[in-house]
């Protein structure tokens, strides 16, 4: 795939923040991490000092997966469809917070098991479900390409739209599953080792889990060399979208908080696609799930928080947006 050059943030932009950070009247180092946000989201926004953020937004994108059917996940086959409207209702974890963190928060279905339009217009529908990646493909060469567009697409609606930081989010029952898939695939890393609890599974779970990561690697490793032949048999329309969004942000010049193991899983394959987008990414909080800490490593990411929060829709990421706030404000009044 032919894809233009990531430009990198603006260096003299992170330059001049270093520098103003020199000239505050606090010792030296003494605001830690909150110095090192304002420097990021300088050279982010080109301009010292940062400006607070206008229109931080998240996207949270949907879509069930055939693995669920392998007993992979605490919740039913098809039970995404209950958690989207949760978050559509402001009644979900990312909901609440993102009115508390001034961030607003919207819902797409690329690929729900549920009737189209049930939860949005459905104009960013890819296919109702994906694959069983343990025993056949996530999707067709057709729709993989479909689905990183769609995610290309959505964060250019967003950019268009004003947003100046992006929070990439997921719900999908069993997603945890294909990503770790696509964590070791990439990482060279045993299935065992990438296996987590995702949505609170028991000991059966695990090994159910851990057997479908496996098969799905067995099938996945031959295309490793190749990210859109990988998201297409072991991933999904759901990581394939957060893929092209991931992306499209760093084509965009538009800073991204990462958070959640299927985001991680999308920005790893992303990172493959588009060398120099990571440079636009912030690690918002620690994943407590195993493949993260790979995906951490890989990307040589660290984390702003460490909350414990499992969840992917968004949440610990929101709940950093505050800080980026307080680092842009720091530097700009701070004398």
């Amino acid at each position: 795939m032919d894809l233009p050059p990531v430009t990198a943030p603006d260096v003299d932009a992170r330059r001049a923040a270093v520098a103003r950070h020199a000239e505050m009247d606090v010792p030296d180092a003494a605001l830690g991490t909150l110095a090192e946000l304002g420097v990021w989201l300088a050279a982010a926004q080109g301009t010292c000092p940062p400006r607070p953020l206008a229109r931080p937004r998240v996207v949270v994108v949907a879509g069930d997966h055939g693995i669920a059917a392998a007993g992979v996940s605490a919740h039913p086959p098809g039970d995404t469809a209950r958690q989207v409207a949760a978050v559509r209702e402001h009644t979900a974890p990312v909901g609440v917070l993102a009115s508390v963190a001034g961030v607003s928060v919207r819902v797409v279905d690329v690929a729900l098991d549920a009737e189209e339009g049930a939860v949005d217009p459905g104009r960013h529908r890819v296919r109702r479900g994906s694959g069983r990646i343990d025993r056949e493909d996530a999707l067709s060469a057709d729709e993989v390409e479909k689905a990183f567009a769609v995610g290309r697409a959505l964060a250019d609606e967003e950019v268009d739209a004003g947003a100046d930081l992006l929070v990439p989010a997921s719900l999908g029952v069993g997603a945890t599953t294909p990503a770790a898939t696509l964590v070791a695939a990439l990482t060279g890393t045993e299935p065992v080792a990438v296996i987590g609890r995702g949505s609170g599974i028991d000991d059966a779970g695990w090994m159910r889990k851990a057997a479908a990561v496996r098969d799905a690697l067995r099938r996945a490793r031959p295309h490793v060399r190749d990210p859109l032949a990988l998201l297409r048999v072991a991933g999904g329309a759901d990581i394939a979208a957060l893929t092209g969004l991931c992306v499209q942000a760093a084509l965009r010049r538009t800073p991204v908080l990462l958070d959640g193991l299927v985001v991680g899983a999308a920005a790893l394959v992303a990172d493959q696609l588009a060398k120099g987008a990571r440079d636009w990414w912030l690690y918002a909080q620690r994943s407590p799930d195993p493949a993260m800490a790979v995906v951490e490593q890989h990307l040589s990411l660290s984390p702003v928080l460490d909350l414990g929060v499992r969840l992917g829709d968004g949440t610990g990421a929101v709940a950093a947006v505050p800080l980026l706030q307080m680092a842009a404000r720091l530097m700009a009044e701070t004398g």
